[in-house]
């Protein structure tokens, strides 16, 4: 016996050691994590019953599939949070992290319940191609036959969207700055350690942000409403529209509205949806009108957006393809549809050219501003990444010279040039790596690339005759779909938040 404390020592030396290494395993408590996800899964439930209650009063047949849905995911969730409650919730770095990935999968896997149901019957890898491609305001579709679909099912299409735009909108702003994923330390509203603090933050500002939502989504049915949409169509355009997600109740897309201007109310609300919501509380909590005009990546957002605007336009009126009016408005409806992640499409610029085709496969990857409901790499990236390449030319043939970055109108500091850099080269690998493997399922170059581009940057329609805007996804094999909709979830985490569960060392204690 007297062998048993050496034994007990020996083994917790070697644990020590063990962990010294950086072998220890992270084992943080998952209690915080598993609540708010039964919270989200129980508020999703609830939020079936609209399509429900929409498509009984069309006297429609899909009701059943949303009220079954509705049911099993309330109580799912109920549950959950039930199990898992705590009175004073924490929740820190790492823990949020995990948080962040598996929220968004187990809401996607929960939005695609309606559409395995009678009268649906979609199978699982297109419910839940479907359901990822709302949640995620990616866009892209599989469904054909809009203009004869239950309205249930349109309403809850529209639906994953708009609670898609608000989520990204509060992740953006709430979560990521404190993960400093990518660069967005920059947007942290304190300068202070959040710790458990996660989660108070993100519930602040999640009521702010969603009454702003709320107020611009009305303004768009508003907008919609007196170009002459009916109630219904108004409704979900408006949601998918400030969502920057592109769903919409119509096989033609926002073609199908546009001889009354509602492709003119789009664009206005696009652009809404691709500014930072951050500038919108500051404009309603502190009265501070001015606030867009002093913040640069607002600037610079809407000075792109005009010198794309125009390229597209010149290019269609040399090329004698529209009249002036036509073209303009052409041009700029799907420009911003394509830059800030839309997906929208009044024309199908597939047969407007190569240029066209190629300018628009490179507008996929701008975004618009941090914090908007847009999607893709985001205009403050390229102004770090051209700032960290301004003081690095400079200081080429001056090693010893000492030149601040700045960024806003503050010092920019080097571990977020080093962030951003470093999400330039992961977005990029991945889009590559989808690419590649679409392309072994057996896709042709030009649908396999642009649909990587698109899933990856979370835009919606790809390329070509299969993906293009006037196509859809249905035809694609269920192992490119797969593909596709594993890289629409990684690209709305910002990638980074994504892959990072999968390296070793964050396992690590």
């Amino acid at each position: 016996m007297s062998s048993s404390p050496s034994l007990a020592n020996s083994s917790k030396s070697a644990l020590l050691k063990w962990r010294r290494a950086g072998y220890g395993v992270f084992m943080p408590d998952l209690r915080p994590v598993f609540f708010v996800i039964g919270l989200m899964s129980t508020a999703l439930g609830l939020l079936m019953f609209i399509p429900m209650s929409v498509d009984i009063l069309d006297e429609g047949r899909a009701w059943r599939a949303f009220a079954a849905a509705g049911g099993m995911t309330t109580l799912f969730g109920t549950l959950l949070a039930t199990i898992t409650y705590s009175p004073d919730p924490t929740l820190r770095a790492r823990g949020a992290f995990v948080l962040t990935v598996f929220a968004w999968i187990t809401l996607s896997v929960l939005s695609a319940l309606p559409f395995l149901f009678e009268p649906i019957n979609l199978s699982i890898t297109d419910a839940l191609f479907e359901a990822t491609s709302g949640i995620t305001t990616t866009g892209s579709t599989i469904l054909t036959g809009l203009d004869d679909m239950p309205r249930g099912v349109l309403m809850w299409r529209a639906l994953l969207q708009w609670i898609g735009g608000v989520g990204i909108v509060v992740t953006a702003m709430a979560v990521l700055p404190m993960l400093k994923v990518g660069g967005m330390q920059l947007f942290r509203l304190e300068s202070s350690d959040m710790g458990e603090k996660i989660l108070p933050r993100a519930a602040s500002l999640a009521g702010g942000i969603s009454l702003i939502y709320l107020g611009l989504t009305f303004a768009c049915f508003l907008g919609y409403r007196f170009t002459g949409m009916n109630w219904f169509d108004a409704v979900a355009h408006a949601m998918t529209t400030l969502a920057t997600g592109g769903y919409s109740t119509s096989d033609a897309s926002m073609g199908g509205f546009m001889d009354n201007g509602a492709d003119i109310v789009c664009s206005a609300f696009m652009l809404a949806g691709g500014m930072p919501f951050g500038v919108y509380l500051l404009m309603t909590t502190r009265g501070d009108w001015r606030a867009p005009f002093r913040d640069s990546q607002v600037r610079a957002f809407l000075t792109i957006m005009t010198a794309l605007i125009a390229i597209v336009t010149l290019f269609l009126l040399l090329s004698d393809q529209f009249e002036f009016t036509r073209g303009l408005r052409l041009a700029t409806f799907n420009t911003i549809s394509i830059v800030t992640g839309t997906g929208y499409a009044t024309a199908d610029y597939n047969s407007w050219g190569p240029f066209a085709v190629s300018a628009f496969f490179a507008f996929m990857f701008i975004g618009g501003c941090a914090g908007s409901t847009a999607c893709s790499i985001k205009i403050f990236r390229y102004q770090v990444a051209f700032e960290g390449m301004r003081n690095y030319l400079f200081r080429m043939p001056r090693q010893h010279a000492i030149v601040p970055m700045r960024y806003g109108g503050q010092t920019l500091p080097p571990s977020v040039v080093y962030s951003v850099m470093s999400y330039f080269f992961v977005f990029f690998l991945t889009f590559v790596v989808t690419a590649v493997l679409l392309s072994l399922i057996g896709l042709d170059p030009i649908t396999a690339w642009s649909g990587a581009g698109s899933a990856v940057a979370n835009v919606g329609p790809g390329l070509g005759e299969i993906i293009g805007p006037a196509g859809t996804y249905q035809d694609l094999p269920g192992s490119a779909k797969w593909v596709l909709l594993t890289a629409m979830i990684i690209g709305r985490l910002e990638i980074v938040t994504a892959l990072v569960l999968l390296t070793p060392a964050f396992w690590r204690s």
